[in-house]
């Protein structure tokens, strides 16, 4: 059994503190801003809006299905690690976007008539949710799964994949709405998530590389792979001796 690390435990609080926190900014921006004005947005949660306004099926009932469904393909592929975080981020942003409305409600913050400022708004605290939560390698569930599979294989920025699943997202809900409106105050809110998510993302993005030479480099690099998970590579480089060249 492997031994708890002090560290290690440090590590993880502030993930799921941080992880907190974004899940906070997006229920926030979603709750306050993007309802009250009714502007469509993606991802599951957007899928159970569109199947509540057409069908009366509760959007809870919807999310935690298509969520569960994800989840269940992300624990093979992704790890348990990461659907923990996953199934962590579910359950804190249902609690919170019920939290949020309930205290705001329908009131409009900016008043009425605002709402491009509020898809503007709204949009920002959204990306900017989304973006602590992946560099703190969490997820909100949904299309989130669905980019971080794809990166995990591809080299497709978070933003650009969830771009292109909340593309066909959003365009279905005028078959709900019958009002263009929507639809466009819905891509113009995923075009600015998507930007600040990949702001976000990128600018805690870290390349490091190093250089050890040992002869113990089979233990070193078994070390390195063993305690640190986010170790994308280690390269065995074998040198010849000079010295033995010279006198053979």
């Amino acid at each position: 059994m492997a031994k708890i690390n002090k560290t290690d435990i440090l590590i993880e609080l502030k993930d799921y503190l941080l992880i907190s926190m974004g899940i906070m900014c997006y229920a926030m921006g979603w709750a306050a801003f993007l309802l009250p004005y009714q502007i469509t947005t993606g991802g599951v949660t957007g899928i159970s809006a569109i199947i509540y306004y057409a069908t009366g099926v509760q959007i809870e009932i919807t999310y935690f299905i298509i969520n569960a469904f994800l989840l269940t393909i992300a624990l093979k592929i992704l790890g348990p690690k990461f659907s923990l975080k996953t199934m962590y981020g579910i359950f804190s942003l249902t609690f919170f976007l019920w939290l949020f409305q309930h205290v705001i409600g329908k009131m409009q913050i900016l008043g009425p008539g605002q709402d491009f400022m509020a898809c503007v708004i709204g949009a920002s605290l959204c990306g900017l949710g989304l973006g602590m939560v992946f560099v703190n390698n969490g997820s909100t569930g949904g299309t989130d799964i669905i980019a971080a599979i794809v990166h995990k294989y591809r080299d497709v920025t978070f933003g650009r994949m969830i771009l292109y699943c909340d593309i066909v997202i959003i365009t279905s809900c005028y078959f709900v709405f019958y009002d263009w409106k929507r639809v466009v105050f819905g891509f113009t809110t995923l075009i600015i998530i998507s930007y600040v998510l990949d702001l976000i993302v990128n600018s805690a993005r870290q390349s490091v590389q190093f250089f050890i030479f040992s002869k113990h480099y089979e233990e070193i690099a078994e070390r390195i792979i063993r305690r640190n998970t986010q170790a994308e590579e280690v390269t065995i480089l074998e040198v010849p001796d000079g010295k033995q060249q010279k006198s053979g």
